[in-house]
């Protein structure tokens, strides 16, 4: 079983997109966590996107990864789905295998009408539905 923990800046958005993909589409192989450099609250535009697949995120909590980092939690792998600069204020976290970077934009930041809000979360969350799709080829044995 591969140990993944997700890191965007609130846990609100991009890591826990990519959590609950990664924990059903890579079912039996991976499991995922995901947590945030400072806590959030989850994102209603995710929440409504990701219901249009069938992912009910209304009451998934938003976590401190140094909380995470505190409890002394391992990781085979860690993404950080926030820019680089963000993603350089992630504890390390002993034991992890390899760190990936996968800057996506934050759905938290968009600006526009609700619609267009929507329709470019929907967008962020197909390219995360793709990177976790790739990431259960290369390491699933």
């Amino acid at each position: 079983m591969i140990k993944v923990l997700f890191v965007c800046i609130h846990n609100s958005a991009r890591s826990q997109m990519a959590e609950a993909y990664l924990n059903k589409m890579g079912e039996g192989k991976f499991i995922a966590e995901s947590a945030g450099l400072e806590k959030g609250h989850m994102n209603p535009f995710v929440v409504k996107v990701m219901a249009e697949e069938g992912y009910d995120l209304s009451n998934n909590t938003c976590d401190s990864v140094f909380d995470f980092h505190k409890e002394g939690r391992k990781y085979d792998l860690v993404v950080k789905v926030c820019d680089q600069m963000n993603g350089e204020r992630c504890p390390i976290f002993p034991g992890t295998k390899q760190t990936m970077n996968w800057n996506l934009q934050d759905p938290s930041g968009l600006d526009g009408s609700d619609e267009a809000k929507l329709n470019r979360t929907r967008e962020i969350r197909d390219q995360i539905k793709e990177k976790v799709t790739r990431l259960i080829e290369e390491f699933a044995e």
